[in-house]
C-alpha cells in the first residue's frame, strides 16, 4: 500500500495553498498602483515620465509575478498524487478496459486495488482510515482515472464527491464511526435520488418514508443508480411527509441487507463497466437512527451535493477528453500518407491544435471551480460552466480522436471509440446540459438585471 502513505500526506496541501494565497493576496494589494501608472501612460501630462518609470519597475518584478500562483499550481503532495494515480491507472487497470467494457462488468479486483491505494476515501479523514486529503485531491484522481477509464473513474467520483462528503458533513460521530470506516476500506457506497418521474426535476421523487416507532418504512423505487450494484451502503432520498412537498425529503442511510433489491441493471451506450441499476424498496425497514442530517433537508443536500459532485464529472469528462487526445495523436506522427507523416498536414495540425486548446480550457475551468469550492468561496456558477463545457469538449475530442485515426479508430480493438461512447453521458448525468444553462442563467442575472 504505497498509495495511502504518500496520500495521507496531502493533508498538508491547504496550508501550503494557504500560504501562496496570502502572497498572491499581498501581490494583488499592489496592483492598483501599477494599473493606474499604466493607466497614466495614456495621458499626455509632465507625470507620464514618472508614471512609464513606475509601470515598468512594476512589471519587471519578478517576485510580484512569481508569487502569484496559475491554475497549474499544484503542491508537491498533489503532483505526487497525479503521478501515482496515473501509474496504478497504467498498469492495473488498463490491461483489464477492453475486457470489462464487453463484460459490462467491473473488475472486482479494480475495486479492492481503488481501496488498496487509497482512492475511495480520499477526503475521509485519517480517523476512519482515510486519506485525510482535499478536494483538489479528489478532483486530481478522477480526472487521472478517466485518462484510462471513464468507468472506472465515476465509480471512484461518486463514492468520495458524493457519499462520502454526504457522510462527514451531516453524519452524527456514531454514523462516521461505523460507515466512513468501510467507505474508506472496503465498501462501495451509492447515491439514490433518480426516479422514473424524477430526473431533472428531483424533487418529484415518490419513495415514501412512513414512520413507525423508532424505525421508518422505505416503500419506492429509483432508477439509474450508479454503484449500485457493487454497493452496499446506500444514501436514499424519501418523502417521509409528502404534504410538505420538497420539505418532506430525508436521507436515509440504507445498508444492503435491509432488504435492497437491484431490480435491473441496465445495458447502457457507455461507461458499461460501471453499474447503473434500478432499485426497489418494499416494506424496507430502517432505523430512525439511520436517518443523515435532519428530517426534512434532504432537498438541501441533495442540492449542495450535485453542485460539488459536478466539479467531478467535470473532472471525469476532462480525463476523458485527454485520454482520446492521448491514444490518438501519436499515431499521426507514425502513419504516413502521400510521403508525410499525417500530423505534418496543415489540415489536421488545426484541428489537432483546436481540440489541445479546448482541453486545456476545460483544464482550467474545472480546477478553477475545484479551488473556489475547496477555498469555500462562491462555485455553484463555475462548477455548472466547468461541466458543460466538459461534457462538450470530451464528446468532441473523442469524436475527431476517431476521425483523426480512420478506420482502426471505428473498431472496438483501438481504445478511442470507447471514449466516444463513454463521453455521451457527460451531458446527462448530475444535472443536464440544459440545467447546467439555466443555473448559469440564474445566477448571471442578478448581475445585471436593475
Amino acid at each position: 500500500m504505497l498509495f495511502p502513505r504518500s496520500l495521507s500526506v496531502l493533508a498538508a496541501a491547504s496550508s501550503s495553498r494557504s500560504t501562496v494565497a496570502a502572497a498572491a493576496a499581498s501581490t494583488s494589494s499592489r496592483f492598483p498602483a501599477g494599473l493606474a501608472s499604466r493607466i497614466a501612460l495614456g495621458a499626455k501630462s509632465p507625470r507620464s515620465a514618472a508614471a512609464a518609470a513606475s509601470c515598468r519597475s512594476f512589471s519587471s518584478s519578478s517576485t510580484s509575478r512569481s508569487a502569484i500562483p496559475s491554475l497549474h499550481t499544484f503542491t508537491e503532495d498533489e503532483q505526487m498524487l497525479r503521478e501515482t494515480v496515473a501509474k496504478f491507472a497504467d498498469e492495473v487497470i488498463k490491461p483489464k478496459v477492453h475486457a470489462m467494457d464487453e463484460a459490462e462488468l467491473m473488475d472486482k479486483s479494480v475495486i479492492q486495488g481503488l481501496f488498496e491505494q487509497g482512492l475511495m476515501g480520499v477526503e475521509i479523514p485519517t480517523d476512519y482510515n482515510g486519506a485525510g486529503a482535499n478536494f483538489t485531491s479528489a478532483i486530481i484522481v478522477v480526472e487521472e482515472l478517466a485518462k484510462v477509464d471513464p468507468s472506472v473513474s465515476v465509480c471512484c467520483d461518486v463514492q468520495n464527491t458524493l457519499v462520502n462528503t454526504l457522510f462527514r458533513q451531516y453524519g452524527t460521530p456514531e454514523q462516521k464511526e461505523k460507515y466512513l470506516t468501510r467507505l474508506a476500506t472496503d465498501t462501495v457506497g451509492s447515491f439514490c435520488l433518480s426516479e422514473a418521474g424524477s430526473g431533472s426535476d428531483a424533487f418529484a421523487l415518490q419513495t415514501r418514508a412512513e414512520k413507525k416507532g423508532d424505525y421508518y418504512v422505505l416503500n419506492g423505487s429509483k432508477m439509474w443508480i450508479t454503484n449500485s450494484h457493487e454497493a452496499n451502503i446506500f444514501l436514499v432520498f424519501a418523502n417521509v411527509d409528502p404534504s410538505k412537498g420538497y420539505k418532506g425529503i430525508t436521507c436515509f442511510i440504507v445498508d444492503r441487507e435491509m432488504g435492497v433489491q437491484i431490480a435491473k441493471k441496465e445495458k447502457k451506450l457507455g461507461i458499461r463497466a460501471s453499474s447503473t441499476c434500478a432499485l426497489t424498496f418494499d416494506d424496507v425497514k430502517v432505523p430512525a437512527s439511520n436517518v443523515l442530517g435532519e428530517i426534512g433537508k434532504g432537498y438541501k443536500y441533495a442540492i449542495e451535493i450535485l453542485n460539488e459532485g459536478r466539479i467531478g464529472i467535470a473532472a471525469q469528462m476532462l480525463g476523458l477528453a485527454q485520454g482520446a487526445f492521448d491514444n490518438a495523436l501519436p499515431y499521426l506522427f507514425e502513419r504516413k500518407q502521400f510521403g508525410s507523416l499525417i500530423g505534418d498536414f496543415q489540415g489536421l495540425q488545426h484541428q489537432y491544435a483546436q481540440i489541445a486548446t479546448e482541453i486545456e480550457a476545460t483544464r482550467l475551468l474545472t480546477y478553477n471551480a475545484a479551488r473556489l469550492k475547496e477555498a469555500g468561496k462562491p462555485f455553484v456558477m463555475e462548477a455548472a460552466m466547468a461541466k458543460l463545457y466538459a461534457s462538450q469538449i470530451a464528446e468532441k475530442a473523442s469524436a475527431k480522436a476517431i476521425e483523426w485515426v480512420g478506420g482502426i479508430g471505428f473498431t472496438r480493438d483501438y481504445p478511442i471509440e470507447k471514449f466516444f461512447r463513454d463521453s455521451r453521458i457527460g451531458a446527462i448525468y448530475e444535472g443536464t446540459s440544459n440545467i447546467q444553462l439555466s443555473t448559469i442563467a440564474k445566477l448571471l442575472k442578478p448581475r445585471y438585471a436593475k
